[in-house]
Order: C-alpha cells, then structure tokens, then sequence
C-alpha cells in the first residue's frame, strides 16, 4: 500500500466503545491483516493487561493478540526501569495491571512514612480516585516523589456516554505540587517511538488512527507519523475545530481505513 508498511491504532473509540466492536470494525482490521501491513494496537487504556485486552478483542472477532498490543502501563514499566531504577512507587490507578508492570515496586498505602515513594504513578481513573488518594498522592510529591502519569486524558466514551478520566485530576495535582508530570503514554513522544519499535517501521511509513485529535493524531503527526482522525468515540466537532492543528486525513469510522489506504497506495504509484 504504497510506502505505508504499518497502521497505528487507538482502541476505544476506534475498535469499540465498552468493548462492543464498531461496526465495520472487524472486517476492515481483517482486511488490513491480509494486506501484509504490520499492526499494533496502542492504547492509554489502563484499566486491563495487555492479555485482558487481547482475549476481549480475539472474542469479538477481531484478529490480534496480545503481541500485538502495547499499553501505557507496559510502556509506563519500560520508562521507570530507564528512567527511575529501582524507585518505590506509589500506584493511583483503577484496574488490575500488575501483570503489565513487571519489574516495578509497588508500595502500599499501609507502609508508614519511613517507606515513603520514590515515584507517584498515576493510571486510569476511577472510583479509586478519591480525595484522600489524591490529597495522598500530593503530599508524597510535595516531599519530593516524582509525578509520573500514563497519560492525561481529560475523558474517554462509553456507552453511557463521556466520562471524566486522568487528565481532570493530574491537572490540579500539578498546579497544586507546582510540578508537571512525566507522561509515558500518548502523546509522549517516547510512546510512538516504542510503537515504532515495535512494529519495526519508520515514521514516514506508519499511520496512526485514532479518534483523539490531540493525543492521538497530532502528537503522531509531531512524532512524523501520518494522522488518520476517525469521528467515532470521543470524536466531538467542537474539538476538531478547536485542535491546536489539523489532522493529515479524516474519515467517518476504521470501516472506511481500507479505502483510504488503497486510495493513499494508488497515489503512490502514480
């Protein structure tokens, strides 16, 4: 398909929505299979291992495993043990992902001040997020631990509807330890590279789909991966037309990724 050699896809809100598959969407992530291209999924989803997701996504339909996917927690635990060896973390997050942060030390609430963290790791939010969690987290920072964040997304669909994620909460423990937190997963930069990594490509010859404008799609775009904005999940107008830039293309659903991929391979060829 030209110079395209691999797709970069968001799951919620470009797969499915609660898990549901979109439709169209497991019959284009077929077609896209059989073309030969590379594939990997990438996520900020927080709240499941990298095995959860795939056994979600194979029962669906969809035609992926968990070596195909790469999710802020597993880029999370590359980063400490880079960045922050052997550091004690404290962990704010909502889902089980132990399994996807090996080789992190992970202290509980019950250790006393004399086993105070290295390191707060914020994840996903939910129920957890409490005041006395967050009123926690802040005064492990404001004695020094490092904020770390899987990412900072402000919300995220469901079949509910929006619902408030990370990015509201990270927001006022920054501007209230007077820090800025280090991201690991999009739009960090060092996440795409590791998407890159992974899938063994360059980023002139990657597509990233996804249906965040900002983090999805012009965070790859900074990274010089080519932005696909899907207007499924999150997708709303006003963002769009808000973004702090414009996407490289724009299409309805993944249902349609097939035709824009033949479309950008002719263009190739001519």
């Amino acid at each position: 398909m030209g110079s395209v050699r691999a797709v970069l896809i968001d799951i919620d809100g470009v797969l499915t929505v609660s898990w549901q598959p979109l439709p169209g969407a497991v019959e284009a992530l077929r077609e896209i299979r059989e073309s030969g291209l590379g594939v990997a999924l990438v996520t900020n989803t927080t709240s499941r291992t990298r095995a959860s997701i795939a056994r979600t996504l194979a029962d669906a339909g969809f035609p992926v495993s968990a070596q195909d996917i790469l999710t802020a927690p597993a880029v999370t635990a590359a980063y400490l043990a880079e960045h922050c060896p052997g550091a004690r973390c404290a962990l704010l997050n909502s889902g089980d992902i132990a399994e996807d942060l090996g080789g992190v030390s992970v202290v509980g609430e019950d250790e006393g001040d004399d086993s105070a963290p290295d390191v707060v790791v914020v994840g996903g939010a939910g129920p957890e997020f409490g005041y006395a969690a967050l009123d926690r987290a802040f005064g492990h920072v404001q004695r020094g631990a490092r904020l770390v964040a899987m990412h900072r997304n402000l919300y995220w669909r469901t079949e509910q509807g929006l619902r408030l994620d990370t990015g509201a909460f990270l927001v006022g423990l920054e501007k209230a330890a007077r820090v800025e937190a280090e991201i690991t997963g999009k739009p960090s930069a060092a996440f795409f590279e590791a998407a890159l990594a992974h899938v063994g490509v360059g980023a002139r010859e990657a597509l990233m789909v996804g249906d965040d404008i900002e983090s999805d799609v012009l965070a790859a775009q900074r990274a010089g991966v080519t932005g696909v904005l899907v207007k499924t999940g999150k997708y709303l107008p006003e963002t769009h037309r808000d973004a702090s830039g414009t996407p490289d293309h724009v299409i309805g659903s993944f249902a349609d990724l097939p035709a824009l991929l033949a479309e950008l391979r002719e263009s190739a060829q001519q």
